[in-house]
């Protein structure tokens, strides 16, 4: 009997159940070849053709949310930019405003009728003490409510300057006030903001107990001033502007004392950082 060849032998049935074999062969542990000459145009093929890569989709899906993500950020960040913007409109600002305002107006009243005018050194009086007033709420309502703007930052320590120098100038022009005082207690404000800067880069002084008493003593002084008093009240004026200068000073050379301080404290934790990272 001659040899029948095996796919004969199969017959109808292996050439139908091509599947079936495939399935034994993967149950006999044998993965089924693929064939070598795939039929275009099948149902397979064009399923597959039409589903798009991972990659592909990947690197879709992951470019959209790039996209959505950075304008997402930048809307962000233009939000926050309308925030802080807004936030310069604050009643902290609006004080410290208020300060700068009166500071011509300070002026004028103090030079009124020649500045010897009672009536006008009264309202003059007034300009100077709502400025001093707004100078102890600003501060204390921008830092318990978060107010804090660099407007602020900048704008309050120069209306403070503003409104003392104007008082003390005014005083030592009319005669009232000897010009050495005057010299004395702006050369130490000015000096010491600038000594604030720079060694800001080093740390921050913190204002002193001494400093807020210096201030204190420095406004009832020049109020006292401002006004037309005579009798004891004069007098007492002269001792009250005595214990202002005397805290102008000593509070200046405090500050210069913790300015050096803080300075050799950043020079030695630079050098340090410097070798631990060079070591």
């Amino acid at each position: 009997m001659t040899g029948v060849p095996a796919s004969a032998a199969g017959g109808p049935s292996a050439a139908k159940g091509g599947p079936a074999g495939g399935v034994s062969g993967a149950a006999s542990g044998v993965a089924p070849s693929a064939p070598s000459d795939p039929v275009p145009g099948t149902a397979a093929e064009v399923r597959a053709s039409a589903v798009p890569p991972a990659g592909v989709v990947a690197g879709a899906a992951s470019g959209d949310g790039n996209d959505s993500g950075s304008k997402t950020a930048r809307g962000g960040k233009i939000a926050a930019a309308a925030v802080n913007q807004a936030s310069v409109w604050n009643v902290a600002n609006l004080l410290t405003m208020l300060r700068l305002v009166l500071v011509p107006g300070f002026v004028a009243l103090m030079l009124a009728d020649g500045g010897y005018d009672p009536a006008w050194r009264s309202f003059a009086w007034a300009a100077f003490a709502v400025a001093m007033i707004t100078d102890l709420f600003d501060g204390h309502l921008a830092r318990a409510y978060n107010l804090v703007t660099d407007f602020g930052k900048i704008a309050d320590p120069i209306a403070d300057k503003a409104i003392m120098g104007a008082a003390l100038i005014c005083l030592s022009g009319l005669g009232d006030l000897p010009w050495w005082v005057t010299i004395v207690i702006l050369g130490r404000e000015l000096g010491i903001t600038l000594l604030r800067f720079l060694v800001i880069r080093y740390g921050v002084i913190p204002a002193s107990r001494g400093g807020k008493l210096k201030t204190l003593s420095q406004g009832i002084a020049v109020g006292m001033y401002i006004l037309a008093l005579t009798g004891w009240l004069a007098t007492a004026r002269f001792w009250v502007m005595a214990v202002a200068v005397v805290l102008t000073v000593v509070t200046g050379l405090d500050y210069v004392r913790q300015a050096i301080v803080l300075r050799r404290q950043g020079i030695a934790e630079r050098k340090a950082a410097l070798e631990e990272t060079e070591a």
